[in-house]
């Protein structure tokens, strides 16, 4: 059964980094575009980066182009979200997704997301 299971989420401080983690059975993770998506308190879903598949093309959120890198470890079964020098505004519960038909499209499956809350 294909599974999608976030960690690593929880309180930082501002200006600080967060690295969350996403634990992926079932699908070769390089076959697949893989994305974080997060969604704030209030806000509708939005997406903060995606790779497609095999990692040939990349995009990022302009909210977080610059501070953020998403990579992926096939052997480990593990995808993998860093973002630096956080901010208030990145409080959000943070989801992993994969998808089948690229990073233009919706994705297909999605964990069930880790907070994040960032604050002094």
């Amino acid at each position: 059964q294909l599974q999608l299971v976030e960690s690593g989420g929880g309180l930082v401080q501002p200006g600080g980094s967060l690295s969350l983690s996403c634990a992926a059975s079932e699908f070769n993770l390089n076959h697949y575009a893989i994305a974080w998506f997060r969604q704030a308190p209030g806000k509708e879903r939005e997406e903060v980066a995606c790779e497609s598949i095999s990692g040939r093309t990349g995009t990022a959120a302009d909210s977080v182009k610059g501070r953020v890198t998403l990579s992926r470890d096939t052997a480990n079964h593990t995808i993998y979200l860093q973002m630096n020098s956080l901010n208030p505004e990145d409080t959000a519960v943070y989801y992993c997704a994969r998808g089948n038909m690229g990073c233009d499209y919706v994705m297909a499956y999605w964990g069930k997301g880790t907070l994040v809350a960032v604050s002094s």
